[in-house]
């Protein structure tokens, strides 16, 4: 019988993007790695559980969701979340950041301050400034003054972010140019918190992080994986939670945020890609991911 794994998700450490497995076991992704896995034949997509628990019915979950939890381990988990604003009274400080994902993509977020940047590189942000630090609810205010006064969002749709990778500017200069103006906006405006203290723009760009110079146009994205189905190919490029994995067709976007609550397995031999792929238009881009 063949070794079974599960993958817990993509993770950011300070040497680059590395696939997490239940267990505590990792796989470190380097660019030109082939990357390669199956689903188990006959197998079901069950729900991931919250906070650290399993979910106590091992509910079945759709293939195309993101999340992989059922309905009531969605709602555990969010009611921890400082995302979901389900927690004021975290005494952790907190950075309030501009990061920017294209010409037109810039939006202002908070994150842990011991965090550093593993929240920028797990959203997929090619550059990013912070803004200033201080109390969670200091934080908060001025995320939603920047929302208010200056229209800046707090959300960037991923398809938005993937649909841009491979057409940035190719100086870090002017990748950072749209931060920087709105960092000096920002700072100008009146109503921060007194509890918030003001941070340089100083920004920091992750195209080489990503693997992003010379990135191949991505052909399309897969939608979700299915029992027996199989993605292999050559990683090209990794941002936030995607794979670009060159195949014998074309650069393929994988979400490995679709692998969680698989049963997942060494690939056939000769078998590539054998899963639901959505096509891109001309204005499209696709999403990556991969089993070793």
């Amino acid at each position: 019988m063949a070794q079974v794994w599960r993958c817990s998700g993509l993770r950011w450490s300070a040497a680059g993007p590395v696939l997490a497995w239940a267990g505590g076991r990792s796989s470190a992704l380097t660019w030109g790695k082939r990357v390669a896995f199956g689903v188990a034949d006959g197998g079901v997509r069950t729900c991931v559980g919250a906070r650290g628990h399993a979910c106590p019915v091992r509910a079945v979950v759709p293939g195309r969701s993101t999340g992989a939890r059922c309905e009531e381990c969605a709602r555990l988990d969010r009611a921890h979340s400082v995302a979901a604003d389900t927690i004021a009274d975290d005494p952790r400080p907190y950075h309030v950041y501009l990061a920017w994902f294209g010409p037109g993509m810039t939006k202002v977020g908070i994150t842990a301050l011991e965090r550093g940047s593993a929240r920028l590189l797990e959203q997929g942000a090619v550059c990013f400034t912070w803004l200033g630090a201080g109390p969670l609810m200091a934080a908060r205010r001025t995320e939603e003054l920047l929302r208010a006064a200056l229209r800046v969002p707090d959300r960037i749709p991923y398809a938005d972010k993937r649909a841009v990778r491979a057409a940035l500017p190719r100086s870090a200069a002017e990748r950072a140019a749209e931060i920087e103006e709105l960092h000096g906006r920002a700072v100008a405006l009146p109503g921060w918190p007194d509890s918030l203290t003001p941070e340089p723009c100083r920004p920091v760009d992750h195209s080489e992080a990503f693997g992003l110079a010379d990135l191949p146009t991505a052909l399309g994205e897969v939608t979700e994986l299915v029992a027996g189905g199989v993605v292999s190919g050559r990683l090209a490029a990794a941002a936030g939670p995607d794979l670009h994995v060159e195949t014998g067709g074309g650069v393929v976007v994988v979400d490995t945020r679709l692998m969680t609550g698989w049963e997942l397995v060494p690939p056939g031999a000769g078998d590539e890609l054998t899963v639901p792929v959505r096509e891109y238009r001309q204005a499209d881009v696709g999403v990556q991911d991969g089993l070793f």
